[in-house]
């Protein structure tokens, strides 16, 4: 479905209306990451963030929900409110900083499992929506000698444009260097809003060159580093995990009801030690099994599927965090056999829970 044109004032730069007619503006399909750090950032500086939630159906302790999806609309009013408060100019570069492998989930098992740091730079870019990205990413040859990260913004929002992209090309960079050594430098960072009063952070971050007022956003990165190998090569945990990724994805051109998927998922988080079965969750979302069932397929989901990676994504998380045994995590996301655990966590990401705990280490 084509995108209707966004009414855009760019002689002045302000949008005087958004594209809020496209149904994707409400379809909640991204983590809420980015909220959460604006609300850690607040905290830090002694900001009262309450106001910023009104009117969106959200609280704190929600957004700090991994499970949790919200729409392009809930995102960038909360985002506008945030930036309005803060008063950090540069807060898209300082929660980009924080950017790591281990905090994209299951996208980062995918990417640090991948053969090369190319594969693992299309996973991040195919997949870019399930870690909470809010501009539309796309891979372009420049040469033989470089390629690039270009980024658009989405329903033509571009006062929102410059947070985006540092928080964006940041995280990007500070994860590259994670993945192939912190000598990966951009060939050149471009992009289309005028330099800021904070470049010298740009630079001190980007170490490359830099240009403002361009027709569009792209970070360039020399060819050379798309064949440099991955320590962490692991063909079929990769698969698992890209496999696992794809649930998540919201099918190209389509509709899906974004929003039961988010709730059956919300559900599911909250009561994984009970394993709840698919006439459980209807019951609470006040559907038959019938109806549930139904909306769940026209999303291209099945409950099953859903179950599976919410208990593998929190069964991560526990490992990373490294505090509870293996058999204490197969507890925590319903198994009472941990034997049954290790089996399972196996089939979800392709290795077993030890050897992930090992990984993150």
């Amino acid at each position: 479905m084509a995108r209707p044109a966004a009414l855009i004032d760019l002689s002045h730069g302000n949008p005087t209306a958004l594209a809020t007619d496209d149904p994707r503006y409400t379809a909640a399909e991204f983590p809420s990451n980015k909220l959460l750090y604006l609300v850690q950032l607040a905290d830090a500086h002694g900001v009262d963030s309450r106001a910023w939630f009104a009117g969106l159906a959200l609280s704190r302790t929600q957004i700090a929900d991994p499970a949790l999806r919200v729409s392009y609309r809930q995102a960038s009013t909360f985002v506008r409110r945030a930036l309005q408060a803060l008063g950090v100019p540069d807060a898209g570069l300082r929660i980009g900083r924080e950017g790591t492998v281990g905090g994209f989930g299951l996208l980062g098992l995918a990417m640090m499992t991948s053969r090369t740091f190319g594969e693992a730079m299309q996973s991040g870019i195919h997949y870019h929506k399930i870690c909470g990205c809010l501009l539309d990413l796309t891979f372009e040859a420049i040469s033989e000698q470089a390629v690039a990260l270009v980024a658009t913004p989405q329903f033509g929002d571009i006062e929102l444009l410059p947070f985006f992209c540092e928080e964006l090309f940041a995280s990007s960079v500070m994860i590259s260097r994670e993945l192939v050594g912190p000598e990966l430098r951009p060939l050149r960072v471009e992009l289309s809003y005028p330099r800021p009063g904070y470049a010298d952070a740009y630079t001190e971050l980007f170490q490359c060159e830099l240009q403002f007022g361009m027709p569009r956003n792209r970070m360039l990165i020399d060819t050379r580093w798309l064949a440099h190998p991955l320590p962490g090569y692991n063909p079929l945990t990769a698969k698992q995990a890209l496999a696992l990724c794809a649930q998540q994805r919201t099918p190209d051109g389509g509709e899906p009801h974004q929003e039961i998927v988010a709730a059956v998922e919300r559900l599911l988080r909250s009561q994984l030690r009970e394993q709840p079965r698919l006439n459980d969750v209807a019951r609470t979302l006040n559907l038959s099994e019938r109806s549930l069932r139904r909306k769940l397929a026209e999303s291209g989901r099945i409950f099953r599927e859903i179950h599976d990676r919410v208990r593998a994504e929190r069964a991560l998380q526990l490992l990373q965090a490294g505090t509870l045994s293996v058999a204490e995590i197969g507890g925590e996301v319903g198994f009472d056999d941990p034997r049954e655990f290790r089996r399972a966590f196996k089939r979800w990401t392709g290795m077993a829970p030890q050897e992930a705990r090992r990984g993150a280490a």
